[in-house]
């Protein structure tokens, strides 16, 4: 009895602290669709999940890095939602595609037109990014999360490797290796493949002429055997004709 006492005190510890432990994975989060390469663009989104029970979500706003600027971000149309970018100037300008660029985007504000992200329901909001910055693996973005009860819960704690998971961890997109696409590459691929699509196009009409070239001869080919072997054939019929004719005389 006093096994099994502690054996069902031990399952509702654990029961508790998955209980407790739940909510810790439903924070703002961002993830790519695909890939977020070094010195390229890509499209991500900010998942925001609602974490209370008698309150919708009403506002969200995401801070953009101050150590790698990024000078583009255009938001997807989100039904129920207005969305705000706010730029503002660097201290130190960046280089992009060859220019100066002095100002970059600072936040991106979603609020809810309607009722929001209500309990029980979470919301996914889509931004397309660039040109990503190619001497870091990740950039933070920290987020505010605002409640229609006007609590807000500042997702601003930055993770730290080795370490547990803070209670509001900013969302981190990972980048990953540069493809050399933003480099170029493609371009010279493509002109590679037209070069090469040029150069078969240019054997086969080669090819093709060619063909064409010896339609005649062939045809001529043709035309001299028959040719000959009608000369063949009357040069017989007179050979034939002048013994009938020179018989008939000797009969005579």
């Amino acid at each position: 009895m006093k096994a099994s006492r502690i054996a069902a005190v031990g399952a509702l510890a654990g029961c508790a602290v998955l209980v407790l432990s739940g909510p810790a994975f439903a924070h703002v989060s961002v993830a790519a669709e695909g890939t977020a390469a070094k010195g390229g663009y890509a499209t991500v989104n900010f998942k925001v999940p609602n974490e209370r029970d008698n309150a919708s979500t009403t506002k969200v706003e995401v801070n953009f890095p101050t150590d790698h600027p990024l000078a583009s971000a255009q938001p997807e149309a989100v039904p129920g939602w207005k969305i705000k970018v706010t730029r503002a100037k660097l201290d130190k300008p960046i280089e992009l595609h060859g220019e100066q660029i002095d100002e970059a985007v600072s936040k991106v504000t979603w609020t809810a037109t309607g009722k929001g992200i209500e309990p029980g329901y979470f919301q996914k909001f889509p931004l397309s990014l660039g040109q990503l910055p190619e001497d870091t693996d990740e950039l933070v973005f920290k987020a505010l999360q605002t409640y229609s009860n006007k609590e807000v819960v500042r997702w601003i704690e930055v993770p730290q490797k080795g370490q547990e998971e803070p209670e509001h961890p900013a969302p981190v997109l990972a980048l990953s290796a540069a493809s050399g696409d933003h480099h170029g590459s493609s371009t010279a691929a493509s002109d590679e493949s037209e070069d090469a699509k040029n150069a078969k196009n240019a054997k086969d009409a080669e090819a093709a002429s060619k063909e064409t070239a010896a339609e005649p001869a062939d045809s001529s080919d043709t035309t001299a055997r028959v040719l000959a072997v009608v000369g063949i054939v009357v040069g017989a019929a007179g050979v034939a004709y002048g013994v009938l004719a020179g018989r008939r005389r000797t009969e005579a």
